[in-house]
């Protein structure tokens, strides 16, 4: 043994030492049980006192590679070849674990990936059915829509200028009066929100919010150091507003028309109302305006249409009409918001698809748009009719809900706390998957989304059916 640490290094001369020792082991100089010198004579040899070689035993003794009992010389640990073979591999699981966004829960988890099975019924899934998309009708207007080299690169950092015109005349129908420059076309409302999150919100904010929402199935907000504020009874006053924004910066989330998950719509008096309370207190609104189309009856305007003071973030989509596989939507805000938001999402994704943008364009242009949710509208009706029935006849002394208004979600709410994991995991045996509401409030054990929007009539009879055997079955084995 010849060897010696280099005193000229920055390096300190037990870290030399641990290197050394940790090759020789690696190069087999070393094999599984070699007995090392008494410690006297190596620091004899490697010319370095007792202390600094003990200090680097101690670092390979807590790394695995050595071993000793007290009292007994040290020897090279039987299991050194697996810490050394972890140790040149990256330990991916800690930089999981530690990234910035947070992973779903498990449940949603197996939503999503249930969701690719075509052999489950999926009586929760947030989206139309393939046979309610108009399949023929987008591959037909691929070849009347005009496209050129320039069309189909980058679009402008805002999206496409033709489609923002277009936007700008079919929102007046919600009483939203806008103009290109104030609005930013994004990959559907969920990036809306994570622009907004990054663009807009300081670590720690507060985002009021329905006591059961959609933000609680996501982390857009949470992953950055949000807080979700819910409201009791979804009831939203001065004083509440007041106390937390002595903490921190706060804005409402809301869905107004077809909340997402209950169904509920407001009322005009009560838009006009939260409003008033936000504007009163300057509490900025995102109002998340995806379902209205398929509202049954004609819609009240949006909030939006009510600000004067640019207040409202408006966001709107086609993923919930016309398809989501073109990820188009929109944000309509005041113009240093708008630049904010577009220059966001230009450092993430070099703007939305050229081509979706050119085809939304052009259904809003020509008015097949408005054509397609005249028919979309009438097949949901049917289809809602068909759950209400289901619903009747099966769960209508165990449970409660509203006859659908429009849009996907019926809100179902049992009379006993059931809707547990367990219950979920059961039904996902039996190739039936739902939305349980412990995805959109914490602890809730009462309510079920269920969706008559993607399902066809036959699953849809037999999810339902499934769902009251499985609920009878576990009320026997565990009866509340």
């Amino acid at each position: 043994m010849n060897w010696q640490p280099n005193r000229s290094l920055t390096t300190s001369l037990s870290k030399q030492i641990v290197q050394w020792m940790t090759e020789q082991i690696q190069n087999g100089e070393w094999p599984l049980g070699t007995k090392l010198p008494p410690q006297r004579k190596l620091a004899l040899s490697l010319g370095v006192n007792r202390s600094t070689l003990q200090e680097a035993i101690d670092e390979l003794k807590a790394n695995g590679l050595l071993s000793s009992k007290t009292g007994s010389a040290t020897y090279v640990s039987n299991d050194s070849w697996n810490v050394l073979v972890k140790q040149k591999q990256t330990n991916w699981q800690h930089y999981i674990e530690s990234s910035i966004h947070k992973a779903n829960y498990q449940t949603i988890q197996l939503i999503n990936e249930f969701e690719q099975d075509d052999t489950v019924i999926r009586l929760g899934t947030g989206e139309l059915s393939p046979s309610l998309l108009p399949t023929a009708e987008l591959q037909r207007s691929l070849s009347e829509v005009q496209l050129d080299g320039k069309a189909i690169g980058y679009s402008s950092p805002q999206g496409n200028f033709s489609l923002r015109q277009a936007i700008c005349q079919y929102v007046r129908k919600r009483g939203v009066e806008t103009s290109p420059e104030n609005i930013c076309i994004v990959s559907g409302g969920l990036q809306a929100l994570q622009l907004i999150a990054l663009g807009l919100l300081e670590t720690g904010s507060f985002i009021f919010q329905n006591h059961f929402s959609y933000l609680n199935s996501i982390h857009t907000f949470q992953s950055f150091g949000m807080n979700l504020y819910s409201l009791e009874d979804n009831q939203l006053t001065a004083e509440t507003i007041e106390r937390i924004r002595k903490k921190r910066q706060a804005i409402l989330y809301t869905i107004p028309t077809l909340h997402n998950p209950t169904g509920s719509s407001m009322t005009l008096e009560a838009k006009k109302s939260l409003y008033a309370l936000s504007e009163a207190v300057q509490l900025p609104m995102i109002e998340d305006d995806v379902y209205f189309e398929l509202l049954f009856d004609e819609p009240t305007p949006a909030i939006k249409s009510f600000d004067r003071s640019g207040q409202v973030l408006y966001i709107g989509s086609v993923s919930k009409t016309l398809s989501p596989g073109l990820r188009i939507g929109w944000v309509i805000a005041s113009t240093p918001i708008i630049k904010r938001l577009a220059d966001i999402k230009m450092q993430m994704d070099y703007g939305s698809s050229a081509i979706s943008q050119q085809i939304v364009e052009y259904w809003l242009r020509t008015g097949r748009y408005e054509k397609h949710i005249e028919h979309l509208k009438a097949e949901l009706k049917m289809r809602a009719e068909l759950m209400d029935n289901l619903l009747n006849l099966y769960f209508c002394n165990m449970a409660s809900w509203e006859s659908p208004k429009g849009g996907f979600y019926i809100w179902l709410k049992f009379h006993e706390p059931i809707v547990t994991t367990e219950l979920f995991r059961r039904l996902l045996k039996k190739k039936v998957l739902i939305n349980p509401g412990y995805i959109y409030a914490p602890n809730d054990s009462r309510h079920i989304r269920l969706s008559f929007a993607y399902s066809s009539e036959m699953e849809l009879r037999k999810g339902i059916e499934i769902l009251y055997q499985e609920i009878n079955q576990f009320l026997k084995v565990a009866p509340i």
